[in-house]
């Protein structure tokens, strides 16, 4: 160690240019990520003014179809009516593909970043799912204004490139944001759900894997209130019992002949011994 200290002792100057570069290196990285930050920003906002140009030119086709063939004018805005019909379905669908992933533990656990907050690009899904919820009308038969109409069309659209975004991430990510043991119990969670919902096993079977699951994802993944009672209502199932086959029916008895008398031939019917005595007074 003593030569690497006279050596310092004598170029001991150098520690300023090695700070001045290690700074400048410090601030380009930084630069570049704030760059990369702002084309994600800029990006973000581009799908979403084509998803909301989008949203509004089905909506305006779908007009036209119903009108029939008619010269229109293009020009012309679509009436509210029609396009906030289209808006609520195209909510109600970005809704439906989210809850199949909140609802449904086996795709949680596939991918955990989908109800995971930390998440950038979940938490950006989420706040554009309150924004989008907040400025929903209450129905396309009410009183809304134009300005109203016009935020909740850029909402939906953000809402719904947002949640694009989000998917294909999480789909990439998959559990890669867990530790090794953590991964394994993630894989202990999706082997012993298929027990807990396999109709095939008892019911004991299915409790005892519901409660292992449960432990196995205790502290990895928050379940939603929703998505334990899915799971549970699953998990409680009656095992559907085999139907047994009814034997089969008994052919009835055939009827037994009807007895005809028959004469007995070594009998001799005497007329007059068949007929009742004569009366006789006095008798």
């Amino acid at each position: 160690m003593e030569p690497f200290f006279t050596w310092l002792s004598h170029y001991w100057w150098l520690i300023f240019p090695v700070m001045g570069m290690a700074g400048g290196v410090a601030k380009g990285w930084e630069r570049s990520a704030k760059r990369r930050h702002e084309r994600r920003l800029e990006t973000l906002r581009m799908k979403a003014q084509l998803k909301t140009a989008e949203i509004e030119a089905r909506a305006l086709n779908q007009q036209m179809k119903r009108r029939g063939p008619s010269i229109v004018d293009t020009t012309a805005s679509v009436a509210p009516n029609d396009l906030l019909l289209r808006l609520f379905a195209e909510h109600d669908e970005i809704t439906a593909r989210w809850l199949d992933y909140e609802l449904d533990v086996a795709k949680l656990i596939a991918f955990p970043a989908m109800s995971d907050g930390r998440q950038p690009l979940t938490a950006a899904f989420l706040r554009a799912k309150k924004t989008a919820d907040a400025l929903r009308p209450a129905s396309a038969e009410g009183k809304a204004t134009e300005h109203q109409v016009a935020e909740y069309l850029q909402a939906v659209g953000d809402y719904a490139v947002a949640f694009e975004i989000a998917e294909k991430d999480a789909r990439r990510l998959r559990d890669s944001t867990f530790t090794e043991p953590e991964r394994k119990r993630l894989d202990r969670a999706q082997q012993l759900l298929k027990v807990a919902i396999d109709e095939s096993a008892t019911q004991s079977e299915r409790n005892v894997a519901y409660k292992r699951v449960r432990e196995e994802l205790d502290g990895l993944i928050l379940l939603s209130d929703d998505a334990v009672t899915v799971l549970e209502k699953q998990v409680a199932r009656e095992i559907s019992a085999p139907v047994a086959q009814a034997p089969p029916a008994a052919e009835p008895a055939a009827p037994e002949p009807e007895r005809i008398p028959v004469a007995d031939p070594l009998r001799v019917t005497d007329p007059l011994r068949s007929s009742p005595p004569p009366y006789r007074e006095g008798a």
